[in-house]
């Protein structure tokens, strides 16, 4: 699934992104915020990955990306890329056994294990915030 924002040309603004997600654009607003209270020399930026993916918002350190925010038609998706020690971390962890799960699953790369996580409320805010903590520790 692609995101909501297919036009190369046209780099979402907050109010295209405010009617895109609906409800779900202030977890959204809160899981950016607090990313960014957490690591104080963040950057963000909004990133065009092609026509076959659409715009997406990243907020890095200057190494990697922190966390993913992927737009979708209601509600968006939050990915992250975990090194071993992250996910060893996580695994010991109180994050739901879902995410867990997926996790495990998911495919090792160079850069880690990806995962996305769809956020249509906020069910998984509170791991999410963790993730993001995790991350940014390791």
């Amino acid at each position: 699934m692609k995101s909501i924002f297919t036009d190369k040309a046209t780099e979402p603004s907050e109010k295209d992104l405010q009617q895109a997600l609906g409800t779900t654009f202030i977890i959204w607003e809160a899981l950016a915020e607090f990313t960014k209270e957490s690591y104080p020399n963040y950057i963000e930026s909004w990133h065009f990955s092609g026509d076959k993916y659409g715009w997406s918002f990243r907020i890095s350190d200057k190494k990697r990306v922190l966390i993913y925010l992927l737009p979708r038609d209601g509600f968006f998706k939050a990915a992250f890329n975990f090194g071993q020690k992250a996910t060893d971390e996580i695994l010991k962890s109180e994050i739901s056994e879902d995410i867990k799960s997926e996790l495990k699953a998911a495919k090792v790369y160079a850069e880690g294990r990806g995962i996305r996580i769809d956020v249509k409320d906020k069910a998984d805010y509170d791991d999410l915030k963790r993730l993001i903590t995790i991350k940014i520790s390791n």
